[in-house]
């Protein structure tokens, strides 16, 4: 008696020739729905449409078609199992021992942008994750196949029963990974469109939280060597590898946070990356002259840096940058001049940011013990309007442009995080540290490293000073302004201490903790 397959997929790539090998190598005989009966038989290939091996027709604009015993009996009777032989027989179920399904293409239908919720949900496949779950339930006997890429292994190891068997395996495991991430597609949709109050704040964060992410690719290891690691999503979506090393885990986190630095700046911008902490930004005229200064704050922490622009890399900043050893540089484009400057350097890696430079992120995901945390993205800076001069003396235009900057910059530092600016460049960056007053004097420390003067500098504090110390930290060192949260139970004594030294400071009333 013939094996039966059964082939109906959306993607139709390489089936004739599968389908092919399957009849005249294998003796396989054909089950087919629809538009894949056509193009089997168009091949001259001879197939049965299901519904005559079923006997019951495609009903409701095919919605009801394979759902039918002589279908789901032939994939799920177990072959060692005589009860279940003799009741196939009895109801006259022949057994499928192949199945080929790859289902509707919801995800492609639901990212087009004027898509309609009725279209939306005429593209939820049934039938499909139906019968591969059926067969991948049964794959000691049934072999399933969800992705054209397998059908040449399908192929090679029909030869071996030892190799189907372990295949097999394999493939039941890629359909259930498969249909998991479909049906997550269609709640993350469904939760997309939720219209009353509540449910519009389910969809945020529903009470099932499901991630599905297709491996993008193994890394070398992780954090340091001696842990494993690999890359899930659709990374390599927003940003183009020009050349270089294979990117590590480090690079990856380095990359996202320059991205995200980096878009919130609409003037030429170069910013240094290091461990995700800016080390030096700067806004200009031109990318040279941004990146003069932003180099300035710290010529030592940007070795084996991250290096981020906003706009063209060009042959003349690009021969300044290839002096120094760097990580990564990340631009929207790089001129073929600038391109050639960097061919030397083999083991640079040039990335494009595909998506532009203002990439992002609905949520942050952290693994905790026993689960995830999850959190809106930190993407606004308060609401300027709100923002207050507490202090007896109002900032300068010159205070207020620099005090903005800091803010911007002081959001992408590690809390605790202290950043000093003059204009829109960095002079000093103090990040991580347990004490902010700690921070402060780490960020005068880089400061005097070099050679830059904070006289009339302003002080950015990403949270609240609890106490006058930092303060008085940053005014000793020469800052005239600052920004900062506000909100400490000795808000009053900050307050005083400004004042006693002249200085100006503006409560922003929103903080920006970087864990």
């Amino acid at each position: 008696m013939a094996k039966l397959a059964l082939l109906s997929v959306s993607d139709k790539r390489g089936l004739a020739e599968f389908a092919t090998a399957l009849v005249k190598q294998h003796g396989y005989s054909l089950l087919s729905t629809g538009g894949t009966a056509k193009l089997l038989a168009a091949k001259g290939l001879p197939v049965t449409e299901v519904s005559q091996h079923t006997g019951f027709p495609v009903m409701m604009e095919g919605r009801v078609k394979t759902l039918h015993p002589k279908i789901h009996g032939g994939l799920l009777a177990r072959r060692d199992k005589p009860e279940h032989l003799a009741q196939a027989a009895e109801a006259g179920i022949a057994l499928i021992d192949l199945v080929v399904v790859n289902l509707y293409p919801f995800e492609e239908t639901v990212a087009k942008p004027d898509v309609s919720f009725d279209h939306a949900i005429e593209k939820i496949d049934i039938g499909g994750p139906s019968m591969l779950r059926s067969a991948a339930k049964n794959h000691e006997s049934v072999t399933v196949v969800c992705d054209p890429a397998d059908y040449p292994g399908v192929l090679a190891a029909m030869a071996d029963p030892a190799a189907l068997a372990v295949l097999r395996r394999k493939l039941a495991l890629k359909v259930f990974q498969r249909t998991g991430s479909y049906d997550t597609a269609i709640a993350k949709f469904l939760e997309a469109q939720a219209a009353e109050p509540d449910l519009a704040a389910l969809s945020g964060f529903p009470e099932t939280l499901t991630l599905t992410y297709k491996k993008a690719q193994r890394l070398r290891y992780g954090e340091n060597p001696h842990q494993q690691a690999a890359l899930y999503g659709t990374f390599h979506e927003h940003y183009q590898q020009l050349q270089g090393k294979e990117l590590s885990y480090n690079n990856i986190l380095d990359i996202t946070s320059a991205t995200y630095l980096i878009g919130e700046f609409e003037r030429p911008t170069v910013a240094i990356l290091k461990h995700t902490n800016p080390c030096g930004v700067a806004s200009a005229e031109t990318l040279e002259a941004a990146w003069e200064l932003a180099f300035a704050t710290d010529r030592q922490a940007p070795f084996g840096g991250i290096i981020v622009v906003n706009r063209t890399l060009e042959a003349a900043l690009a021969r300044t940058i290839a002096e120094i050893f760097t990580e990564v540089i990340i631009a929207p484009r790089f001129s073929d001049e600038a391109l050639a400057i960097f061919a030397k350097k083999k083991n640079l890696r040039l990335m494009i940011a595909k998506e532009g430079m203002g990439a992002d992120s609905l949520r942050e995901i952290r693994s905790v013990v026993g689960g995830v945390l999850v959190q809106d993205r930190d993407k606004t800076l308060g609401k300027i309007t709100d923002f207050k001069v507490v202090t007896q003396r109002a900032p300068t235009a010159e205070e207020w442009a620099g005090m903005m900057f800091g803010w911007i910059v002081g959001k992408h530092v590690k809390s605790n995080s202290i950043v000093y600016c003059r204009g829109e460049r960095t002079l000093g960056v103090g990040a991580g540290q347990m004490a902010r007053v700690d921070s402060s004097r780490i960020a005068v420390w880089k400061a005097g490293e070099a050679g830059l003067d904070l006289k009339g500098s302003i002080v950015a504090s990403e949270a609240l000073f609890p106490f006058a110390d930092g303060l008085i930290a940053a005014a000793d060192a020469g800052a005239t302004a600052a920004i900062q949260p506000g909100g400490s139970v000795r808000d009053e004594e900050v307050i005083k201490a400004a004042d006693e030294r002249g200085m100006a400071m503006v409560f922003t009333g929103i903080r920006h903790f970087k864990h």
